[in-house]
């Protein structure tokens, strides 16, 4: 479907529906699974308020994060572990989940549970995997590689339409500006648009220093807030967070998760300038 506004697709997920001219998204949910009950605390956490704010909502996590600083970091239960932990929240909790893939083993487990699948930034030119992500007929959302330009991400959805699937997210994650640091060019949000498909702004990445702290990467979630609100001013049709109870105590990426208590505040601000900037239809469908 073609929104009448720009011509940019609408992708739909259940009741959700994901566009210019539809209400901001927040997708949100820890770095990695460290386990169920903590799983469990953040997405409840994250359903009651979305919900009360009226926010339509997708909950994110890890089973393996494979694209880790150190051999000895924490990568998450596993794939077999991890799918069957998301599994039961998408269940509990009747909600939507998402979750990275890294191999195309693994794709047709991932693609029986998770609602989208997401490909990570480093694996965002691989030709093989995307088309296999693609071949499921699943949603796909598809960060931007940190070493590529805005506009060399159309080769990627070239890629994944080539399949007969449309059904397409595209992430912005800020691009690499010297070593162990970031930078986020809002224009790429305008970009993605013209290429025809809905932008997530992933907005804890986009402050991570990659490999900051040497054997894992750093972050600055104070800018997380703030970025987010520059991007949803400039027509982003989602936000991707990370956060946690505790981020100092994370597994994994604590250093830009958001914690849980700091979080109806931004989402209340996101969604002022998301009707301030462009006037939506209030409901989720």
């Amino acid at each position: 479907m073609v929104s009448q506004h720009n011509m940019t697709r609408v992708v739909k997920i259940g009741n959700i529906q994901i566009g210019p001219e539809h209400p901001l998204i927040v997708i949100a949910g820890p770095c990695v699974i460290e386990d169920y009950p903590t799983t469990y605390r953040i997405a409840s956490f994250l359903k009651e308020l979305t919900g009360r704010l009226e926010i339509p909502f997708i909950f994110k996590a890890s089973y393996d994060k494979a694209n880790r600083t150190s051999i000895d970091a924490y990568r998450g239960p596993g794939i077999t572990d991890g799918l069957e932990i998301l599994h039961r929240i998408k269940s509990d909790l009747k909600i939507p989940v998402l979750s990275d893939v890294h191999t195309e083993q693994e794709i047709p487990a991932a693609a029986s549970v998770l609602d989208i699948i997401q490909i990570p930034a480093f694996l965002c030119r691989q030709t093989d995997f995307i088309l296999a992500a693609a071949d499921t007929g699943k949603p796909l959302n598809i960060k931007k590689g940190q070493f590529m330009a805005p506009w060399d991400m159309a080769h990627v959805v070239k890629k994944i339409t080539s399949t007969g699937n449309d059904r397409i997210l595209l992430t912005e994650r800020g691009t690499f500006f010297g070593y162990n640091n970031l930078v986020v060019d809002f224009r790429s949000i305008k970009v993605f648009h013209d290429i025809g498909w809905p932008v997530i702004f992933d907005a804890t990445h986009s402050i991570q220093l990659p490999g900051g702290q040497g054997k894992s990467s750093g972050g600055q979630r104070e800018f997380a807030p703030m970025l987010s609100r520059a991007a949803v001013a400039a027509g982003a049709d989602g936000v991707f967070l990370e956060v946690h109870p505790d981020p100092d105590k994370a597994l994994c990426d604590g250093p830009n998760s958001l914690p849980l208590n700091s979080l109806e505040a931004v989402f209340e601000r996101l969604k002022a300038i998301r009707n301030a900037a462009q006037p939506v239809d209030s409901s989720f469908t």
